[in-house]
């Protein structure tokens, strides 16, 4: 009796253990599996609800992403109205000012014609601009790979800055070359997005300096971008990747959501550190080899 007393107790015991390992393993939005009990007896009972638990458990995370990407496109579809606003207006008062023009013959329509087509091709390129980041940021183009070396792809961007006072790049190459297998205009993208990003969180600098490195390092290439600008507030650094952020007065806040996308599609990671006062890195790594 003894015997089989302590056989059904660690039996039940066991049972229990699992449940329990089970029930720490829950995670929202994650895939926790159900558990398999042949009686139906007060175990049977516990695993039933459990089961029913991570049934309820899975469509409550449903329909909490469900809402999440609803209240993001949201938003999204708010900051684009409100981008469409801005060069429709000037674009609005430049043909009613023509309009004007034109009805009282004024002597000079045929300049002030040349004018308003300017403006309102300018407008227009910033509309398509619009579109094409709304587009890029809703679905990455489909990448075609190459064999690209990081020093030469940098490099060429930074020949867009040699002649501009505004900023010092430095530049701390490898003397190897540094090749990868990814998708150059869509890594020139994000090259181009942390450079600009730099040159504008450095511009009440006297001396604005970004240095940019490239280092190997375990199989990866671990590239910094490094400037010496005011800093990411503490309340913006966990936004800062965030569709629809910015802390510019200016732009739509996806340069960086675009950014993190592309780069972790090339199963590489981008993050940044931040001192208020001091400047911002931001890091980039990237595999050596990537087929």
């Amino acid at each position: 009796a003894s015997g089989l007393a302590f056989l059904l107790s660690n039996s039940v015991t066991k049972s229990l253990q699992t449940i329990g390992d089970k029930l720490k393993e829950l995670r929202l939005g994650k895939r926790n599996e159900k558990l398999d009990w042949p009686d139906d007896d007060e175990i049977g009972g516990l695993v039933k609800q459990y089961n029913r638990t991570i049934e309820e458990l899975d469509r409550s995370a449903q329909m909490l992403a469900k809402s999440e990407r609803q209240y993001a496109w949201q938003q999204m579809a708010k900051q684009i109205a409100h981008e469409i606003k801005n060069p429709l207006t000037p674009m609005k008062l430049s043909i009613q000012h023509l309009q004007r023009a034109q009805a009282e013959n004024h002597p000079d329509v045929k300049n002030l014609t040349k004018r308003v087509s300017k403006t309102l091709i300018e407008q227009i390129d910033h509309l398509a601009h619009i579109a094409t980041e709304f587009s890029t940021f809703a679905k990455v183009p489909q990448a075609i790979t190459e064999v690209v070396d990081l020093g030469e792809s940098l490099t060429g961007i930074i020949n867009l800055y040699r002649d501009s006072r505004k900023i010092k790049i430095i530049k701390v190459f490898p003397e190897e070359d540094s090749t990868i297998i990814a998708d150059k205009i869509q890594l020139n993208r994000v090259f181009h997005n942390l450079v600009k990003n730099a040159v504008q969180a450095t511009e009440d600098e006297e001396q604005a300096v970004l240095i940019i490195s490239i280092k190997p390092k375990n199989g990866k290439y671990l590239l910094s971008f490094a400037d010496n600008g005011k800093g990411i507030p503490l309340s913006a650094q966990e936004k800062v990747f965030t569709p629809n952020f910015t802390t510019k007065n200016s732009g739509m806040g996806l340069g960086l959501a675009i950014s993190q996308n592309i780069i972790e599609n090339m199963d590489g990671k981008i993050w940044f550190e931040s001192v208020v006062g001091e400047g911002t890195t931001f890091f980039v790594e990237l595999p050596q080899n990537r087929l």
